[in-house]
């Protein structure tokens, strides 16, 4: 499979999570946690985007270690989602595991809150290489994905964060749509 292609379907599997976790009702998922296997899958794939942007300059360095931290914090996170999920109706399990996360500040913010946000500021920072030639396609990327988290951690808003998660994934695709563009018209 060509990686773009990669890219493309880890897109569309990191917006499917996402209109399940807008839902808010992660519990209903019986037989598999659907939400969490498409986050993974396609958090996984989104670190091709590290292999087709250009890698001409030290933002590219950077951008491509913080988007795989970030993609190593999502596989964590997706893993203690499992695990909570797992307890089913037992609320008194799950709030004791949350609450010994919680305290243990080594798993919280590496793999809970800041580690999986390194994934949207290692793609926005991949984004910043396009600011010049695709400014709308940048700023989607670099403004969606703090948006995700503002939705998410600040204002609990899951229609937003669904919203800010499409802005993100739609400036990434057509990063990648415009990038193919321009490396086509320089073969000609």
């Amino acid at each position: 499979m060509k990686t773009k292609n990669i890219c493309i379907v880890g897109l569309v599997l990191f917006v499917t999570s996402y209109v399940f976790f807008s839902q808010g009702t992660l519990s209903a998922q019986k037989s598999i946690d659907l939400a969490h296997w498409f986050n993974l899958i396609g958090a996984v794939c989104l670190l091709s985007f590290n292999n087709v942007f250009p890698k001409k300059n030290n933002i590219y360095s950077v951008a491509s270690f913080l988007t795989g931290i970030g993609v190593i914090a999502h596989i964590a996170l997706c893993t203690i989602d499992f695990i909570m999920w797992s307890f089913g109706n037992d609320d008194i399990g799950r709030n004791a595991l949350s609450e010994q996360l919680s305290n243990t500040p080594l798993i919280l913010y590496p793999f809970i809150i800041v580690g999986p946000s390194m994934l949207f500021v290692g793609l926005a920072a991949h984004a910043l290489n396009f600011i010049k030639t695709n400014l709308i396609s940048a700023l989607m990327v670099i403004l969606g994905g703090p948006l995700v988290g503002l939705s998410y951690f600040i204002w609990n808003n899951g229609n937003l964060m669904l919203a800010s998660c499409v802005l993100f994934a739609s400036g990434l695709g057509l990063l990648l749509y415009n990038n193919e563009i321009q490396n086509d018209s320089k073969k000609e």
